[in-house]
């Protein structure tokens, strides 16, 4: 189900309220609901959220650990993690207008709240430093990638700059480092069938009529290593890695192709030499050419 438009709890430092509707089952209270629902959250913090007031159904009532459970109610809430690891890198905010908020996004920085990660997420660093409660990132981009982002903060125009995406009416450049291969002629176009891995966070190729393309070429060489410029036509989940892998010239430092490795959890020192360098569009409200970016290097 989606979220009711109006949440009944504020953006609170950044973080807008978690929610969810309330499944079948037969609890006897809200808050063994809770308990069930989310084992690694003490009953002790169930209930100081409750006394703060900060448990509520999508009509702005305030709930309580015994509070009736009943199937279809929406409740709202504050995730709160202990400890979050702090990432060192800086997002910068590269345009900023009435409807489109562009930055350039760091390494291992991720975009949303997901996991272990809440306040050290790129939308929730730019609600706070913005202000714009209603930004929205308008395509994907991996915590491992860094580059150029597009965020709508006016949901009048959201759906337009979206439907570039959908309609694949946007250029997106990308640049990697990997090894040379003296025996490929660049440029090449990579089209393959992709599929979902044996890991639930990993593609694979796979026989059968490709979904996936990118154009790809050599930029400039660097010893026994190659910079590259990745077009991608489609946007497959890790495509442009998946497509690299399979050339056999994995992009350095790439931890889940050709094969997984081990996570490395908060070791920053070995980032993904993968960047978003540019985007380019017809702005669908403007109607002028806009390009963006990154001012990063690899």
């Amino acid at each position: 189900m989606q979220q009711p438009t109006k949440p009944p709890l504020p953006i609170r430092d950044g973080v807008a309220p978690s929610y969810l509707w309330l499944p079948e089952g037969s609890w006897p209270d809200l808050l063994s609901f809770l308990l069930d629902r989310y084992p690694d959250v003490a009953e002790a913090t169930w209930l100081a959220r409750m006394a703060k007031g900060e448990v509520r159904n999508q009509h702005g009532d305030v709930l309580q650990a015994g509070s009736a459970f009943r199937r279809g109610i929406c409740i709202y809430y504050y995730r709160e993690l202990e400890d979050e690891t702090p990432i060192p890198f800086e997002e910068h905010i590269l345009y900023r207008d009435e409807h489109l908020l562009v930055v350039d996004k760091p390494h291992f920085l991720p975009v949303i709240p997901t996991g272990r990660f809440l306040r050290e997420t790129l939308l929730v660093r730019l609600k706070q430093k913005t202000g714009l409660h209603e930004l929205t990132p308008i395509h994907r981009l991996d915590r491992e990638t860094a580059g150029v982002m597009l965020l709508s903060h006016n949901p009048a125009s959201r759906g337009a700059y979206q439907a570039m995406f959908q309609h694949r009416s946007i250029a997106k450049t990308y640049e990697a480092l990997a090894a040379h291969r003296a025996d490929l002629e660049f440029p090449l176009t990579r089209r393959s069938r992709m599929v979902e891995g044996s890991h639930f966070f990993v593609m694979k190729e796979a026989p059968g009529e490709p979904n996936s393309e990118t154009h790809i070429d050599v930029l400039e060489r660097r010893g026994d290593i190659s910079l590259y410029t990745l077009q991608p036509v489609t946007g497959r989940k890790h495509q442009l890695r998946v497509h690299m892998a399979g050339l056999e010239i994995p992009i350095i430092n790439d931890i889940f192709y050709p094969e997984t490795l081990q996570c490395k959890g908060d070791d920053f020192s070995a980032p993904l030499k993968l960047l978003a360098r540019a985007i380019a569009f017809t702005d669908p409200i403007s109607a002028q050419p806009r390009e963006f970016r990154s001012e990063r290097s690899l």
